[in-house]
């Protein structure tokens, strides 16, 4: 094969997707020093990628504007896509790597002129692709090890991958600030609490979340056994959770929930000295950066979209359930078991583990 001069990765998903891609950019560079790297992703997660020092482009494709406008005007959507392929276009890419596992993406490389589209199969999905591999779900082992065996395309092989997310100086200086107004110093240990996790599954997010009066029931037991103050984190939208959690609490707490950017959130994370948290972007964003954590894992399975590589300062903790994991192949199948695999994990098991690591 020829050595590439210009790929681009496509990963419209979330934040914890888009950091499982990292170890393709990181394999990629590697081996092509040369090469120029492109990512497409939605703008939530363009801030996660924003300061990796090996791409060289970054895309933005947020599926809801364009059908905004589209709603507006056939001509003016027709119009905005046609400026989004021929930027593209003008990249020179010579290869493409589609993870969407949508046939939209192959075809908007087909339009950019993208001779080699590499991708997976999924529902017949693939036909714009020029070599692909079938697929109905992610099963059995990590996302990022099915990410890798795209790397074959390029004769490349990738082996431990690991998630890559940098700190922005500036914004590192901004967080330190925030903390120090809330009476932080320097060599206070901070335990960071999410008792959301992002915003992947939409409406049904609830169902990844261990319940709030534990996570402050925790909270409360870490601040009797250990010198440490909590942090609590997260979305705008996980504020009235974060809320619940505090009035739960019988100590005080710094809530900084809907405080922070991305950007900003991974300057936080990284002075922590342990992150509690379920299922979701923030536990990725912490284990790219390094950190113990804590994670409680209930309908997913975290063999497929757990910390990886595996480390003992990153901790799982789940039921062991016949019903669990509900969630296969992209669908969850729904609960006849009352969410046991999160409503029996208990404050004493959580605790624990962190325990061990602390």
């Amino acid at each position: 094969m020829n050595a590439l001069k210009n790929v681009l990765i496509i990963n419209p998903f979330g934040i914890g997707d888009v950091l499982f891609t990292t170890p393709l950019v990181r394999a990629i560079k590697d081996n092509y020093p040369q090469a120029r790297i492109g990512f497409l992703c939605n703008s939530r997660s363009r801030e996660a990628l924003i300061d990796n020092p090996c791409l060289d482009k970054i895309f933005v494709y947020d599926r809801d504007d364009f059908e905004i406008v589209r709603r507006k005007s056939f001509w003016a959507w027709i119009n905005k896509s046609r400026k989004f392929i021929d930027e593209i276009r003008k990249s020179g890419f010579d290869a493409a790597i589609d993870l969407s596992l949508n046939s939209q993406y192959g075809f908007i490389c087909w339009l950019a002129g993208i001779k080699r589209r590499f991708g997976y199969d999924y529902k017949k999905r693939g036909y714009f692709l020029t070599k692909k591999i079938k697929l109905n779900g992610y099963s059995n082992k990590h996302v990022m090890e099915y990410y890798a065996d795209l790397l074959k395309y390029l004769n490349l092989d990738m082996r431990l991958p690991k998630t890559e997310l940098y700190i922005n100086a500036n914004k590192l200086l901004d967080a330190n600030k925030v903390l120090k107004t809330h009476g932080v110093e320097d060599g206070d240990s901070l335990v960071g609490i999410i008792p959301g996790g992002g915003r992947s599954w939409g409406k049904d997010a609830y169902l990844k979340h261990w319940p709030a009066e534990r996570f402050a029931g925790l909270a409360d037991k870490i601040i009797d056994n250990y010198k440490a103050k909590i942090i609590i984190l997260g979305d705008f939208s996980e504020q009235k959770m974060s809320r619940q959690l505090l009035a739960n609490m019988k100590h005080k707490a710094i809530d900084l929930t809907g405080q922070t950017s991305i950007r900003e959130l991974t300057a936080l994370l990284s002075r922590m000295s342990l992150i509690i948290c379920n299922d979701g972007g923030p536990l990725h964003m912490a284990g790219a950066l390094g950190l113990k954590t804590v994670s409680i894992f209930g309908p997913v399975d975290e063999k497929v979209y757990g910390p990886y590589p595996p480390r003992k300062e990153s901790v799982v903790v789940k039921k062991q359930l016949d019903c669990r994991p509900c969630y296969k192949n992209f669908r969850y199948s729904g609960c006849s078991n009352n969410h046991r695999c999160i409503n029996d994990i208990m404050i004493d098991e959580v605790f624990e583990q962190v325990r061990r690591l602390i």
